[in-house]
Parts: structure tokens; sequence; C-alpha cells
């Protein structure tokens, strides 16, 4: 019988852009995509808004993490690169697969789990040697 330890986090943010922050940075961590805190940041915008392309998205970004639109567009270059974001419709946003309604609360459900032993067969005198 597999033992599985459970346990339960909880964390109160104020509104749907921490919420989105929070989330592209526990995504990065286990996925090992060593975002930055800026790149988190614009994720997560573009999550919520829909789009980076719109120019008042931009500027809105801009004002509110203390930016620049050169900045985004060296993000958006390099997360394009990686598939987080993607272009659809014409547009620039975060690629549907990780993208949640930020709006609701989100009950994350993380498994790590150990990998199988698994069996290397190694073929030497017809002898097998588990690896």
């Amino acid at each position: 019988m597999e033992t599985q330890i459970v346990q339960q986090v909880e964390k109160r943010l104020d509104n749907e852009y921490m919420l989105a922050e929070k989330y592209y940075a526990i995504l990065s961590a286990i996925n090992n995509l060593q975002l930055t805190k800026r790149e988190i940041e614009l994720v997560a915008f573009t999550a919520v808004k829909g789009s980076i392309s719109y120019a008042n998205h931009r500027a809105e970004f801009c004002e509110k993490y203390n930016t620049t639109t050169a900045t985004i567009n060296n993000i958006v270059s390099k997360l394009k690169k990686s598939s987080v974001f993607i272009k659809g419709d014409g547009k620039i946003q975060v690629n549907p697969i990780i993208v949640v309604n930020f709006k609701k609360n989100l009950n994350l459900v993380i498994k790590l789990t150990h990998e199988e032993d698994k069996e290397v067969n190694i073929n030497t005198d017809d002898s097998k040697e588990v690896v």
C-alpha cells in the first residue's frame, strides 16, 4: 500500500493579479522554468487581461509595475520561445494550457511522486543486470 503525505496550505491574496502571480511562481518552480519576478508579473497580468498586445494593456502594465515597453518586448520574446506565451488570434497571450480563471478561488493540487525503479537490461553474455 502506497503511503501519501497530504499537506494543506491556505494563502489569502488581495486580488486576481496577486493570485495569478503566486500560481505562475509555483508553476515556474515546479517545472524549473526559472522565471524572474518581472516575467511572472507579466505572465500573470497577461493571463488576467487576456492579451498583452493592446497598447492600453501595455501602458497599464508599465504603470502598475514601473517598467518600460522595451522590457515587455524582451520578456515576450523569451516567453514565446519557451511556449509560455503564444500568438493566438493574432495576439500575444498566455498558453491556454496554463490559464485559469483568477477571479475565482483556486484550489491547486500538486502531486509529487517518486519515479518507479526502472530495470535496465545490459546484454552481455546473455546476462541481465538491474541498474
